[in-house]
């Protein structure tokens, strides 16, 4: 999932015109990269952090709720042992333990209300853009929104390469 170089090419079509969006909807790639550079100094992971918003320069991005450590560390696991996934389509809930799937519905009924805004501080010619950390949740199957994952927990080269593919 966060290497892009292992993505197919559908797959990487989507997550350039996806960061592209993105990117122009804030003003431009310069913009999108401060902020997520700022996401990346804030220690141990941004979405924990109890302000509940992150501050660029020219960004900011804010989020509806605090999302405390157990649930985090629930997600980062979740999202690690998918990282080497070459599509952005793998379902969460696949797990072979009732308990660690469990842990994982829990932790899906408790953030997925959770939405990201994402706005430009000094401009009103942009319109910013939103998104939330699942891009479905149904009874048997759950899928991690890629844009999520790549912001909170891919690198910044990986956004890079998504920003810079030619279709």
């Amino acid at each position: 999932m966060c290497n892009f170089n292992k993505h197919n090419e559908d797959t990487k079509a989507v997550m350039h015109l996806l960061m592209q969006k993105c990117a122009q909807s804030v003003g431009g790639v310069n913009f999108l990269l401060g902020l997520i550079e700022a996401m990346k100094e804030k220690k141990p992971n941004a979405l924990i952090d109890s302000a509940c918003k992150v501050d660029s320069k020219e960004l900011n991005i804010r989020w509806n709720k605090i999302v405390f450590k157990d649930k985090f560390d629930v997600l980062e696991e979740v999202i690690r042992s998918h990282k080497s996934s070459e599509g952005t389509d793998f379902n969460i809930l696949n797990s072979e333990s009732q308990k660690k799937r469990k842990k994982i519905l829990n932790m899906v009924k408790t953030l997925s209300p959770i939405e990201f805004t994402v706005t430009v501080k000094n401009s009103q010619d942009h319109a910013g853009f939103n998104f939330k950390i699942f891009e479905s949740v149904e009874d048997e199957y759950v899928k991690v929104n890629p844009l999520f994952a790549a912001m909170f927990f891919c690198s910044t080269e990986y956004i890079k390469k998504a920003l810079k593919y030619e279709i």
